[in-house]
């Protein structure tokens, strides 16, 4: 970087494609699993609840711990976090690959969601570290951006061909060369840098010293993400209990202690200020709800490809990409109508049109044409994926210049938390309604451990079946594939009313913003506002 213009230079674009690799691994660790989810149910045999932990636990921990690992890679610094969660996410990624329970895998899962969270927010404070120049930053942040899209869509691609040729643990294995090479590289083209001070913007914005790390705020976001989670999804699957129910009491306890620990915190983990800004906090609300509704169904989509359509899990990773034309015709809409458009209408009209995507998806049955569903998968992504496109730099020009890294670390935590509370809820709508049509109505020569196996979840259906005599194998998948499509239907319902809220609140949030070509340039931080180079 030149003194004289603060220009980046060839070590800081070489940097960034140091930075940029585990961003696309972090992005694709969640759909790579996609696919796998039929091979761990015939190989470790989990539970609905077991294996709904087993895709939720690595984004909930991330989620939960985003926030908290920001606040200490100011003080401990942004590489040597980086390169801690680098070598954390290579072991738990071998211990995942090998796992030989259900129990095992879900806490393999919940260590690389702890190694992702250090990862995440070191890779976009050393980018705004490394970049000074505004023009040359946005270029580096939609590299970033875009690498996080390609991630999602490639993880799944990655996965049906891993699990085409290898076992389902081989689908992990894709992190350790990458986060190997991450751990080379990043001494010699990465910066180091830490926080001089946090500037507080509902305390004037003057700034005050790093103070004691918060290790009871970090410990009360955990407290408040997990038995909540927790008591919602138990609920949803197994009925009502006391024991789930007690769990999310408690975690709505632990969000009010939180909130009340981050106002009179001397140095919280996050000034809770920006959320007054109200650009921000729409800003914030809406891409929460658009991460809800676009990877609550992901899971849906691809199981129904898996052991709906009978496809492998390869060519079923080809035709999900399939929605992703529409994807990228929504983006290239959304920029175009963004000078023309005022943003609330815009993306009012995109969470419409995801609903119209989730109406389509209550007319899918075991027996319709693959068109129907790729289509709706389609018209859904599109709708909610236009509206984030513009949810990022909302989120950064509408805080204080010297409060961006906190605002980013927030944005991320909710983008995480909104895909992981998809994932969760709407699939525990579509478990609970799964069970519920099995119980009664399975085969009469099917009973026993079979039965209980059949009654989890579609995979384990598909596995008794298979070992099943005479016409027993065929009715048993008949009853469950309906059965399944039938919780298909009801989380599409559940979407639908999301995404038609989620307009109301883009429109009532956001519709203080004017129509506008681009946000102006950030000013220049002050000295006391600059992060320190170590």
């Amino acid at each position: 970087m030149t003194a004289t213009t603060g220009r980046a230079g060839r070590r800081e674009w070489t940097g960034l494609a140091v930075l940029l690799l585990p961003t696309l691994v972090l992005s694709m660790d969640m759909g790579v699993l996609f696919f796998a989810v039929p091979y761990i149910s015939t190989e470790l045999a989990p539970s609905g609840t077991q294996q709904l932990w087993i895709m939720d636990m690595y984004s909930f921990l991330l989620a939960g711990l985003l926030i908290t690992m920001g606040a200490l890679g100011d003080r401990i610094g942004r590489r040597r976090l980086l390169m801690i969660g680098a070598a954390g996410f290579t072991g738990a990624s071998l211990l995942a690959a090998w796992s030989g329970s259900a129990e095992q895998l879900i806490a393999a899962r919940a260590l690389l969601g702890v190694a992702g969270a250090t990862v995440m927010p070191s890779t976009l404070a050393l980018i705004r570290n490394m970049f000074h120049d505004p023009k040359q930053r946005q270029v580096a942040l939609g590299a970033w951006g875009g690498v996080l899209t390609a991630g999602a869509t490639l993880g799944p691609v990655a996965g049906g061909l891993l699990l085409d040729h290898y076992w389902w643990g081989s689908a992990f294995l894709v992190a350790v060369p990458v986060m190997l090479l991450v751990l080379l590289t990043a001494p010699v083209l990465l910066p180091e840098y830490r926080t001089a001070a946090l500037p507080r913007p509902s305390a004037g914005g003057t700034g005050t010293p790093v103070g004691r790390f918060d290790l009871p705020g970090a410990a009360l976001s955990l407290a408040a993400i997990l038995p909540l989670v927790y008591g919602v999804k138990t609920l949803a699957v197994d009925g009502w209990n006391p024991l789930p129910a007690l769990a999310a009491a408690a975690g709505l306890l632990f969000t009010g202690a939180f909130v009340w620990r981050q106002r009179t915190a001397a140095n919280p983990l996050i000034d809770l200020g920006l959320f007054r800004i109200r650009t921000f906090s729409g800003a914030i609300s809406v891409n929460t709800l658009a991460m809800f509704a676009m990877m609550g169904f992901a899971l849906f989509t691809s199981q129904y490809l898996q052991l709906v359509k009978g496809m492998s899990p390869f060519t079923a990773s080809l035709w999900s990409l399939v929605p992703s034309v529409g994807v990228g015709a929504a983006i290239g809409i959304s920029s175009a109508l963004a000078g023309k458009v005022r943003p609330a209408a815009l993306m009012g009209g995109g969470f419409v049109v995801g609903a119209v995507g989730f109406a389509m998806m209550t007319q899918v049955g075991p027996h319709s044409p693959l068109a129907l569903i790729l289509t709706a998968a389609g018209v859904l992504a599109a709708g909610t994926v236009g509206t984030m496109t513009m949810t990022a730099e909302m989120v950064v020009s509408a805080a204080p210049a010297e409060q961006a890294g906190a605002a980013s670390a927030t944005s991320e935590t909710a983008v995480e938390l909104g895909s992981s509370l998809g994932i969760a809820l709407l699939g525990a709508a579509g478990a609970a309604i799964y069970r519920h049509q099995l119980d009664g109505a399975l085969p009469a020569g099917v009973d026993g451990t079979a039965a209980g196996t059949a009654r989890d979840t579609l995979g384990g259906a598909v596995s008794v079946a298979a070992h099943l005599p005479g016409r027993l194998g065929p009715d048993l998948l008949e009853t469950a594939r309906g059965a399944f499509t039938d919780g298909l239907h009801v989380a599409a319902v559940v979407g639908l009313v999301f995404a038609l809220g989620a307009a109301v609140l883009a429109h009532r949030l956001l519709r203080h913003l004017p129509t506008t070509t681009a946000p102006a340039p950030a000013p220049a931080p002050t000295p006391e506002q600059q992060p320190a180079a170590v």
